[in-house]
């Protein structure tokens, strides 16, 4: 079995590492800020007086950033688009009209917008990493609140297909993070055990869901520095001191 320390904690008996995709191994933070943003906009175009709460509701910050533990960094799309429709409903529309609207605006938005990898890079030692653990015998995984095809396309566009051997999204119907039956499902179709599987994400609700599950560990990278809620430890980047496989 392989062994992986992380810091100052060491995981033991091994069998896969399951990734987050957004803010995790993809720096996708100038993408979701001009995402959220369109988001906004187009809602605001179709009810007007809700472009500024719905902003902060996305995340978005005063200084124009994005929140990196907000909704449209760390949130599935469905939740991104009930959380809007919540904000459309006090402007005299029912909740079904609400849904519609917000799900038609978000559903443009998205077409608009083309994530490619000057937009959506790997963050630094990503590649080399998932070298490191690939040679090791470790299977890989993504496990993401993006939807299926968002996860899909992104292993395409950094031609990762041969690390990955799960390829895993959020559907509209859910189960959502931090669900644990998310990561227990992602376990079984990668044929590992639970208890010998590391999850390495960049939200609480992925520290969550890891632990809820059983996980062999639950690893943050915070790659500005601190800590996550439920994290077993927290790294700041991907090098081999960070991350390092023991013999």
């Amino acid at each position: 079995m392989i062994a992986i320390r992380c810091g100052e904690k060491i995981f033991s008996n091994l069998q896969a590492v399951i990734f987050d995709k957004d803010g995790t191994i993809e720096d996708s933070n100038n993408f979701g800020l001009a995402l959220a943003q369109l988001r906004a906009r187009l809602i605001d175009e179709r009810v007007p007086g809700t472009g500024e709460s719905l902003l902060a509701m996305f995340g978005v910050l005063e200084d124009g950033t994005l929140e990196r533990q907000g909704l449209m960094a760390v949130g599935s799309r469905m939740e991104n688009i009930i959380a809007a429709a919540a904000y459309i409903v006090p402007m005299g529309f029912s909740w079904e009209k609400s849904v519609a609207i917000a799900q038609e605006a978000i559903t443009e938005a998205d077409s608009r917008l083309i994530r490619t990898s000057d937009n959506a890079a790997l963050f630094p030692g990503t590649l080399a990493l998932l070298q490191r653990l690939k040679a090791a015998g470790l299977k890989l995984g993504i496990l993401s609140a993006a939807a299926p095809e968002r996860v899909r396309g992104f292993v395409a566009r950094h031609e990762l297909s041969s690390y990955f051997q799960l390829e895993m999204g959020v559907t509209a119907r859910g189960p959502f993070k931090p669900d644990p039956a998310l990561f227990l499902e992602a376990c079984t179709l990668l044929e590992v055990e639970a208890e010998k599987t590391l999850m390495v994400g960049d939200s609480s609700l992925d520290m969550l869901m890891a632990k809820q599950a059983g996980a062999a560990g639950a690893v943050a990278i915070c790659w500005k520095g601190g800590t996550l809620d439920y994290a077993d430890v927290a790294i700041a980047n991907f090098e081999q001191d960070a991350i390092d496989l023991l013999d």
